[in-house]
This record gives C-alpha cells, structure tokens and sequence, in this order.
C-alpha cells in the first residue's frame, strides 16, 4: 500500500481537546507517536507526546509543526482553511481541504449535497432581511434559521414561527450570513459512522439513535430502531459523501429518518468531517473504534472491523453530570470516560459512560 506509515511514525493533530485526546490514545496503542497543535492547552495534551500551543492563523507556526510529523489530520471542522493548506503544503492532510471546506459553511454544505443527489431539507440563502422575507414565503413556516458557519451544539440558530419574527430572528444571530431550513416532520435523529482508506475502501459502523437535551447531544443508542434497509440506505448515502470528497478518515453523516412510508425515507442533516460524539459508543462496543479506525485510515493501514460484540446506550456527561463519577464507575456493564477538564460549566462535556448489554438476537 502505498503512503503506508509504520509504528513510530508522528500523526499530527489539529485540535487539543477530547477528540484529539481520544485520537492520540488510540494512536498511541498502534504504536504512534502524537503531536497536538492546538490554539489553547487541552485534554488532548495529557496524553500527547508532543505539543504546540499558538493561534491556528500562525501559518508559520502550523508549517513548523508539520514539519515534525508524518501526516497531520484534524479533530474539528473549523480549522482555517489557511492552516490546512499551510500544513499540506509540508504533510499529507487527511481529511483533506476539501471537506473542511464543505462542513465549514452550511449553504455550500447543502450544495453539495444536493449536487450529488443526496436529499436535504428545502432551504434558501439569507444575507438580509429581504431574503429572508423571500425565503420565508417560499419554505413556510415554522423554519429554522442558522448561520452559515460556527454553529455547533445548537448554537448559531433560531425557531421562526411566523413571519413577523424575520428582524428579530436576524438579531438573535447576530445578522450573519445564514441558511433558512423547511422543518421536516422526522419520527428520530439518526447518524452514520463511515470510515474510508486512502485506497478508497470504505467500512460502516452499525447505525445510532441520537437524542438530544438543549440542542446538546444526550445519548446514542444502538441499534437504532430503524427498519434494517432504512439503515442499509443511510450506510450508502453516507459512503457516497465519503466517495465524493475523496475523504480519508472518519466521517459522520447526521440524518433524519421520517419514516418507512414516506416517498423519502432519510434526510440528510449536516456532515461533520472528524470523529463524532455519537460514535464514542465504539470504544467500548467494538473490537475497533471509530478513533482507532481514524488513525488506521489516515495513516494508510487497512481498516479495522466495524462489528459491534454488545449493545450499548452512550450517556453523555454534561457540566455537573461527572460528579456522579464515583456511582458510574460502581456501576456493573458502565464504561466510564473522562476527559480531564479543569472546570466542569453548564453545556461542557467532561466525560461520558456507555452501558453495554448483550448483542440483540444472540
């Protein structure tokens, strides 16, 4: 195979916090070192071999680090595209630019995706008020208007129920560039885990149910109680996004399922180039986790299997939730993970338990 990086190789990984923690262990256990760069310390530096601390813009900082590695790869989707061009420029980057460049800005998200067939909700591009009083007539309401970039966890959007409300809505999101969303009635949130190599070889984990507390991830569940060809189909599309961006490495495709009997099944959400919340299931579900099988694909080894050995319900543990630690770890069937953050805030993920059960059907 060729870019193959052997044990002892350096992954470089843009971002310090618990994904990049979660990355660096996993590529520790191959037999990696880990270099992080990242803006401001985090969990990912407790467990790296190496570490860099400056601003992302700091082209000459991000080419030096790259410098010191065999490959660099990104544990979030808002790393400058400046940054990522600067680190390609020394090292492979994988993911590539290219889908930091589709993930970062959700109109040219939705774009995409439409261009390669794949089903979106109905949307429409917001730079003002007279656009959005267009768009509003034409998707109706209720609708949901989100920025264009930066918006995660539920951040960056608002609810309009009616017309009347298009200024304030501009103001809620501080009138930045933005998308107006069509609500599309859905019975679950769901996501795809797609892994592929740099031989374009793709694997795909079995398919979470997501649900969600203060626009914040709650838990996932798998399996999801989705009709087994609804999840064969959302495997597909995922991979398909996966083909058409050329992608190495894990991607997570959110999706909405509406229903068997609807003419169109699945909706798509948004794409998130990296490993995902909804996946950390894996570490303690699967023989290979979705971080591990990020490491393999970006360092050009072939990919781990993707079987699930149990059932498992993800919790996550939200601001004050980590304080239950002690109950957690007592907990028979609980696999505890804390991510080492100095203060726990409302909104703050600082660990997570998965509960295991055994394999439906067996």
């Amino acid at each position: 195979m060729t870019g193959v990086l052997p044990p002892g190789s350096v992954i470089g990984i843009l971002g310090s916090g618990q994904l990049g923690r979660m990355l660096a262990v996993s590529a520790a256990e191959l037999g990696f070192r880990v270099h992080v760069f990242g803006d401001t310390s985090g969990p990912a530096f407790d467990v790296a071999a190496s570490t860099t601390v400056g601003p992302y813009e700091d082209l000459g900082a991000i080419t030096a680090f790259a410098e010191t590695v065999d490959v660099v790869t990104y544990e979030f989707e808002n790393v400058p595209l400046g940054a990522a061009a600067a680190a390609a420029a020394v090292r492979p980057v994988r993911p590539g630019a290219r889908a930091l460049e589709v993930a970062q800005d959700r109109l040219v998200e939705k774009r995409f995706l439409s261009d390669i067939g794949l089903p979106v909700a109905p949307f429409a591009n917001v730079d003002n008020l007279n656009d959005l009083e267009d768009a509003l007539a034409t998707l109706g309401t209720p609708a949901i208007l989100k920025t264009c970039r930066f918006g995660y966890d539920g951040k960056g959007q608002v609810r309009i129920t009616s017309a009347e409300e298009s200024d304030w809505a501009l103001d809620a999101i501080g009138r930045a560039p933005a998308v107006l969303e069509g609500v599309v009635p859905f019975d679950c949130e769901i996501s795809v885990l797609c892994v592929r190599g740099i031989d374009g070889r793709t694997a795909v984990y079995d398919v979470p149910l997501n649900s969600h507390k203060h626009g914040i991830l709650d838990t996932s569940t798998v399996p999801a109680p989705v009709p087994a060809e609804v999840c064969e189909k959302a495997r597909a599309m995922a991979a398909r996004v996966a083909e058409a961006l050329d992608y190495v490495g894990l991607l997570a495709v959110e999706m909405f399922y509406l229903g068997k009997d609807k003419p169109e099944p699945l909706i798509i959400n948004e794409i998130a180039p990296r490993v995902h919340n909804s996946g950390h299931w894996t570490l303690d579900a699967c023989g290979v986790s979705q971080f591990e099988n990020h490491i393999r694909a970006v360092a050009g080894w072939p990919l781990g299997s993707v079987a699930r050995h149990s059932d498992a319900v993800m919790t996550n543990l939200i601001g004050a939730d980590v304080e239950q630690w002690a109950e957690l770890a007592a907990e028979p069937q609980a696999c505890l993970h804390i991510y080492g953050k100095n203060e726990a805030r409302p909104g703050r993920k600082m660990g997570h338990v998965t509960r295991l059960s055994t394999l439906s059907g067996k």
